[in-house]
């Protein structure tokens, strides 16, 4: 038996409303009790490259970009997850951003809330785990918040 296929099939749609051109993304401030002073200069550029490198959206500066994207890291949390004979064995960082889409074309704002946690073995320190899992966290934030703006999920 041959299967063939006829089409191609992707699993994110990007779906950009054609009379948007440009794009403003600020800063996305880290105002989480804890700061992880990587975190957000890393996600805000992460953000940017991803979205002009999947969409036909231009970056600019311009205060009267077409869409404004405004961002905050409001949680960045640890917790104790797995317990073996009354010893820490699993913790999870937990990291919540939110994000603002203002169409200044359409006169509408968006707002989401992210959240992913992220597992680490608790023979690690927080800051080693930082280490160990900032590209994890900035990707899947970054994959999260591009899928919530542009993908029907």
């Amino acid at each position: 038996m041959i299967f063939t296929s006829c089409g191609v099939y992707k699993f994110n749609d990007v779906s950009v409303d054609p009379n948007l051109k440009t794009i403003k993304i600020n800063y996305i401030e880290n105002r989480a009790p804890y700061v992880n002073p990587q975190l957000s200069p890393n996600l805000t550029e992460r953000v940017r490259q991803k979205i002009v490198n999947q969409t036909r959206l231009s970056l600019t500066n311009n205060d009267n970009a077409h869409l404004v994207v405004t961002g905050e890291i409001r949680d960045y949390s640890l917790s104790t997850t797995g317990i073996s004979d009354k010893q820490e064995v699993t913790n999870r960082l937990t990291v919540a951003v939110h994000i603002i889409v203002n169409n200044q074309l359409a006169n509408t704002k968006q707002e989401y809330d992210i959240s992913r946690n992220f597992e680490f073995s608790a023979s690690l320190s927080l800051q080693q785990a930082e280490n160990q899992l900032l590209d994890e966290m900035v990707r899947n934030l970054t994959d999260d918040i591009f899928n919530r703006m542009f993908s029907n999920w």
